[in-house]
């Protein structure tokens, strides 16, 4: 196998992996009561995004789009994908064929800034969930999912590479 079609399969496996982590994460959360990301918020949220439009007020008070919640979770798994992909290109398939934990969490650790920073401005919560009635509880929620993503991330890299092994 070319290293190329390995970095591609790799990725797709291990960043669907991690996000079925933080999905397992979010089913946990909403059994104690603790709500998560819409999948069809994030969809409303891309499906504007491909129309110019980044920022809302709301964005539960944005216009619908048509498939928004397929949209959400293919971008939610695309995502994830892309983060991994990233892992990739700075750790090198050699990291991918014997993982180890600490660049998967630094790295699902390093990609809170997304919701922090980009999505939670553009779906009208402010920086850091600034403009919600718990802002700090909102970040800090973000900052544990996104280190159960690093987690993920770590441990589908290691399925994988037993997987792959051989």
């Amino acid at each position: 196998m070319s290293d190329l079609i390995e970095y591609v399969i790799r990725a797709c496996l291990i960043g669907a992996g991690a996000t079925m982590a933080i999905d397992a994460w979010a089913a946990l959360l909403g059994l104690a009561g603790v709500p998560s990301l819409s999948m069809s918020r994030l969809g409303r949220w891309v499906g504007h995004l491909a129309r110019g439009r980044w920022r809302h007020e709301s964005i539960a008070t944005a216009q619908p789009i048509a498939g928004e919640a397929w949209i959400g979770w293919l971008a939610h798994y695309a995502i994830g994908i892309g983060f991994a992909a990233m892992l990739l290109a700075l750790c090198g398939l050699d990291w991918a064929r014997s993982p180890s934990w600490p660049p998967a969490v630094g790295l699902g650790i390093g990609t809170v800034v997304a919701p922090l920073f980009i999505l939670q401005p553009g779906m009208g919560a402010g920086i850091a969930s600034s403009r919600t009635p718990r802002p700090m509880f909102n970040a800090v929620k973000s900052l544990v999912t996104h280190t159960v993503f690093g987690l993920g991330l770590y441990l589908a890299a290691r399925a994988t590479a037993l997987l792959l092994a051989g």
